[in-house]
């Protein structure tokens, strides 16, 4: 038998090391906002970084593989112990994944100053090991439903790997990385966005006494995926294939009506849980938008791909932000006035850069944009930083 020393009593990490949400979601909307305002002033005003990336390239690697890469993991590592019942991922270990997102987000912006090769090593740990948590948890608990949950990450730090491979001068089809990105975070929103939207609204509307109800998940909801994932994986490897046309036209209006199914209408009057709609439905435009550029040359593919981007992806990352942090804050599951106007600056964003890939000059709508959605997160990040850092407030 051992005796502690005084003090060496096993305490709970501080609060914003007790669950990932807490510094993922924080770091992501720290990073939605830093990483835009540097890209957008690179392209108005000029100037280098000292990276192996090109501006644009930096700006794509940045958004793609750092703030979602930050989102993802806050709310994979946050949902996992409620899909398994094991104890979250918590202090050190928690740490630890938080300094490998952070060094690859310093070694993106100078990586010229060091062996390619290095760069990538570093910047690839951060999804090889949540990759590995997420399915060591998963597996561990036997949880065989949502075994499925790391691939998209999985793909996505192969898409990761591919940007460097290309940058490094390996036969790379140009833009796969970035394309085979956009597919993974877009396959995860399609997957968890039709579990949790309808099932909120359907816990929403049966507080206030609805008769009418989201249904439960189905044949077409299975069908709209495969379609929905099918072409966009063919886009991804097939970019002007006709086929990968005509399945992300039918893919968009088998989850048109999967969403016209889940009662978006009905939820206006609580923004928390409207904006989740608002989300999907940009999904449902981008594929619609993508499909018929690749069949007709009438959308501009940069339309497309941001209104995946900064409206679905936006819109959906910050509409589970602030979701998962006041609930598990204990905080009522409304939106003050403060959420709103993030909300309404987020959906602004994402029109507006759509709105700018039709402009012969497009440089004040990307400005607009820009700033919309700068000012979206920096928003999050200053009114929700505060709810992240401290302890649940109804814990004594």
């Amino acid at each position: 038998m051992t005796l502690a020393a005084p003090g060496s009593e096993q305490r709970p990490p501080a609060a914003l090391w007790s669950l990932a949400f807490r510094p993922f979601f924080l770091a992501a909307g720290i990073w939605a906002a830093l990483a835009l305002a540097l890209w957008i002033g690179l392209l108005l005003y000029g100037g280098t970084l000292p990276s192996r990336f090109d501006p644009l390239t930096w700006h794509i690697h940045a958004m793609l593989f750092g703030f979602g890469f930050a989102a993802i993991a806050g709310f994979l590592l946050t949902a996992i112990p409620n899909w398994t019942g094991r104890a979250p991922i918590a202090g050190g270990p928690l740490l630890a994944l938080a300094a490998l997102w952070l060094a690859g987000r310093i070694v993106g912006l100078v990586s010229a100053l060091m062996p390619l090769w290095l760069a990538a090593a570093v910047d690839l740990a951060f999804p090889c090991a949540l990759c590995g948590v997420a399915a060591r948890e998963i597996i561990a608990a036997r949880n065989w439903r949502n075994l499925a949950m790391p691939i998209p990450v999985a793909v996505l730090g192969i898409a990761d790997l591919l940007t460097y491979l290309e940058l490094a001068g390996f036969n790379v089809a140009p833009g796969l990385g970035w394309r085979l990105a956009i597919v993974a975070v877009i396959a995860l929103i399609s997957a968890i966005g039709g579990r949790i939207i309808p099932a909120f609204t359907r816990n929403w509307l049966v507080k206030r006494g609805a008769t009418k109800l989201p249904p439960a998940s189905g044949t077409i909801d299975r069908i709209a995926l495969a379609f929905l994932h099918a072409g966009l994986l063919g886009w991804a490897f097939f970019p002007a294939a006709d086929l990968v046309g005509v399945l992300l036209v039918t893919a968009a209006l088998l989850n048109l009506w999967r969403l016209a199914r889940w009662r978006g209408f009905a939820t206006v009057s609580e923004p928390l849980l409207a904006i989740l709609h608002v989300g999907y439905a940009w999904l449902v435009i981008g594929a619609a938008m993508l499909g018929v550029g690749v069949l007709t040359g009438a959308v501009p593919e940069s339309a497309s791909i941001h209104a995946f981007t900064a409206g679905a992806i936006g819109a959906m990352v910050l509409a589970v932000m602030t979701r998962v942090a006041r609930g598990h804050t204990g905080r009522p599951l409304e939106a003050d006035h403060v959420t709103v106007v993030i909300y309404l600056l987020i959906t602004a964003a994402g029109a507006t850069r759509v709105l700018a890939a039709w402009q012969s000059d497009p440089a004040g709508l990307l400005a607009a944009s820009a700033a919309l959605w700068v000012a979206s997160f920096g928003l999050f990040a200053a009114s929700y930083g505060p709810v992240l850092l401290k302890p649940r407030i109804d814990v004594g």
